[in-house]
């Protein structure tokens, strides 16, 4: 019998939201690729919430109201996860900001910010995935991105 910890990171937060939402994209549109699961989040009210900060600026709030202490294991959140919660905010933001200057030739994407926001999503969903295999919880890996 293990005794290790399974409860989801708060790190994983956020990558188990973009997962699910671009699970759902793909239950809409079942003959489309990951990839355009993926560029479909790009825009969507939730890819705005997290891109804007405001998705880890309720987290904060909900922790604080919660007096840091995690709803799932009932232990107080170590000032070092919130330290890395705010770098992944900051980096968050950074990758999936705006940026203007170069689009693609047939659309008004912008270029190197439409591939940093992808990469940044794949590695997130990526990283969702692999959480459930190292846990066991196959079931939920629904888009096969690892395999």
């Amino acid at each position: 019998m293990s005794n290790k910890d399974h409860s989801k990171p708060l790190m994983l937060y956020v990558a188990e939201l973009i997962y699910l939402e671009v699970v759902e994209i793909k239950k809409r549109n079942p003959n489309i690729t990951n990839i355009v699961s993926i560029e479909m989040f790009i825009g969507s009210k939730t890819y705005n919430e997290i891109s804007s900060g405001k998705y880890h600026d309720n987290l904060f709030q909900n922790l604080k109201e919660n007096n840091f202490i995690n709803k799932e294991t009932g232990i107080k959140i170590p000032r070092e996860t919130l330290d890395l919660l705010n770098l992944q905010k900051k980096t968050i933001i950074d990758q999936l900001s705006e940026n203007t200057e170069t689009y693609f030739a047939k659309s008004s994407f912008p270029l190197s910010n439409s591939q940093n926001a992808f990469n940044l999503l794949w590695r997130m969903c990526e990283t969702y995935e692999l959480w459930c295999k190292e846990v066991g919880n196959k079931k939920l890996i629904k888009l096969n991105i690892i395999d």
